[in-house]
């Protein structure tokens, strides 16, 4: 059974759905007629969503990596943090 946020809403799973639902969020936070209950449980419901699309794209990023790791070639990328700039192999 999916757990559900305090707004009885099923959280989103997918990058989209959870960008969607963001800028729902930052809709409401930005239009200044909030309680300030409401405020906070929004941004918080905010953290946390951004927390969960920080992880799908960690994920995805590890995804690609192997991916390319995989090729006939060998890799072809670098971290982003690289100190070269984040600049691929060649």
């Amino acid at each position: 059974m999916a757990t559900k946020s305090e707004s009885g809403e099923t959280p989103p799973a997918r990058f989209d759905d959870i960008l969607t639902r963001l800028r729902s969020l930052v809709e409401r936070l930005e239009s200044g007629n909030l309680p300030l209950e409401d405020g906070l449980r929004y941004f918080e419901e905010g953290m946390d969503l951004c927390r969960q699309g920080a992880a799908v794209l960690d994920k995805a990023e590890k995804r690609v990596e192997v991916l390319l790791a995989n090729t006939s070639d060998g890799p072809s990328t670098a971290p982003l943090d690289a100190e070269d700039g984040g600049e691929a192999n060649r």
